[in-house]
């Protein structure tokens, strides 16, 4: 039978550790003499109030089990994304709950779709509240959870697996609370980094720690209508550039790295080479497609190619040109990249390298087994055998992606979408990019959709960062039984 109280009382933790994080933007409010500071203070008070209630009443002693930890991960996602819709609706940004959830919940999944016109008319605390639901989302909510609760003991392990992106949750400490600190650390680090880069070539420092919190958190958000097209610097787009590819790479393979002073353990990973072999083709196609329809110089259409194919390959989602209207062949690269997504362990949305590197190497043995039937063959990666169960797990995840993606975009054209809309709108949303193709592409938005399409749309958000499986174990009834 579920625990109840257990989920309850990890669920008023997390809802404190949200509202306590909504009296930062309240700090840039008052800063800049904005109207929207009261936002943040009446609804950080009222999310750390009703969460420390929930965590008074109820009892977090013991273990927690799988099932419980799906809960507690999904349902954390759910009430975050509720609590921090409300700032929107006081400040006046939405006047609509469904708008105000959409927004939010696009920021902490770090999707980066919005539903929003002109950006720059918004109050600083409104325009960091979104960033910052984009760094906190990137990492994971539990995963800052567990770090902060090392008390947990298995129970954090439960909870660091069901959130973490990827066929495996990856252990870098023995303890699972260290992993989370460590990660968090690394995150931390290539924030501070960044944000310096970023000042040191024009931004402001407000503007640099909201893109840093878009780039490493691979969700996009800007504080620019043009997005990081605003800023005509190419310094600047390659700085993003470069914490674009950085945030899409295991974090774990960044600790290996700091802890060994060297760089061999990236290239001694399969799975980061497969990434940067897809990252480099992609981006050689890009530029091919792109220099054979403009006139641009060379160095302008590497950056624009680079830019964008690291962007939509990441799932991070910022632009600097208007990629909708480029050539067939060069969208359509772009839309299968949207699928590739990043590393597992990265904070990259998508279907993961990592699954692709095993459907690969599968596919390769059954051809083989195919020749040779007697031939005893056997999946490894990197020297390690991968067993049966991750095998079959990489198939069913595939295959049920792909079917989701499929009823999804029938689901979209009831709302008046075409069939590119309607399939990019699904793809950018499932697999946490943001922009799509056609009406939902990178100079538009997703506010004229109706209400129950924004709701199904945040419903994929969801399911994509929390990878299809900890969402869908909740909506069987045998988990909330014996």
């Amino acid at each position: 039978m579920m625990n109840y109280r257990k989920v309850v009382g990890a669920l008023g933790i997390m809802l404190m550790l949200i509202g306590g994080a909504m009296f930062l933007p309240l700090i840039w409010s008052l800063y800049y003499g904005d109207a929207d500071w009261s936002a943040f203070l009446i609804t950080g008070m009222l999310t750390v109030m009703v969460g420390a209630v929930m965590y008074r009443l109820n009892d977090m002693k013991g273990s927690i089990r799988y099932k419980e930890a799906y809960a507690i991960v999904t349902v954390s996602w759910l009430l975050a994304s509720a609590f921090g819709a409300v700032p929107f609706l006081l400040a006046g940004t939405f006047t609509s709950f469904a708008d105000a959830f959409f927004e939010t919940m696009s920021g902490f999944t770090t999707t980066g779709a919005s539903v929003l016109t002109d950006i720059e008319a918004l109050p600083h605390g409104i325009l960091f509240w979104r960033s910052l639901t984009h760094w906190l989302g990137g990492m994971g909510i539990i995963v800052m959870f567990v770090a902060v609760l090392s008390s947990l003991g298995v129970g954090g392990l439960q909870m660091f697996k069901a959130e973490s992106p990827g066929p495996v949750a990856e252990k870098i400490k023995p303890r699972i609370s260290e992993s989370a600190k460590t990660l968090w650390l690394t995150y931390l680090s290539f924030t501070v980094a960044e944000t310096l880069l970023l000042c040191l070539f024009g931004m402001s420092l407000f503007d640099a720690l909201c893109h840093t919190f878009g780039t490493l958190a691979t969700g996009g958000c800007s504080t620019k209508n043009a997005s990081i097209g605003y800023y005509d610097s190419p310094a600047i787009q390659w700085v993003i550039v470069l914490f674009m590819v950085l945030a899409g790479v295991n974090f774990a393979l960044h600790y290996q790295a700091f802890n060994s002073r060297s760089l061999k353990s990236f290239w001694r990973n399969s799975e980061f080479r497969l990434y940067v072999v897809i990252l480099v083709a992609a981006i050689f196609l890009a530029f091919l497609g792109i220099s054979t329809a403009t006139e641009q110089s060379f160095a302008e259409t590497l950056r624009q190619a680079s830019f964008q194919v690291t962007s939509i390959m990441t799932t991070t989602g910022y632009a600097t040109a208007d990629f909708n209207s480029w050539a067939p062949f060069v969208k359509v690269l772009l839309v299968a990249l949207m699928f590739v997504g990043g590393c597992a362990g990265s904070t990259g949305g998508g279907i993961k390298v990592g699954r692709i590197l095993i459907l690969l190497k599968q596919s390769k043995l059954e051809i083989i087994r195919a020749t040779h039937p007697r031939a005893v063959l056997n999946l490894t990666i990197d020297g390690k055998p991968v067993g049966n169960n991750i095998v079959v797990n990489v198939l069913s995840f595939f295959s049920i992606y792909v079917v989701i993606t499929c009823i999804s975009t029938v689901i979209m054209t009831l709302a008046g979408l075409d069939i590119v809309s309607a399939f990019t709108s699904v793809a950018a949303n499932l697999c946490n990019i943001g922009p799509g193709l056609e009406l939902v592409g990178p100079t538009q938005n997703y506010g004229f959709l109706p209400m129950w399409s924004k709701f199904y749309l945040s419903f994929l958000m969801l399911l994509g960062r929390l990878e299809l499986l900890t969402v869908m174990v909740l909506l069987v009834p045998s988990t909330w039984r014996k």
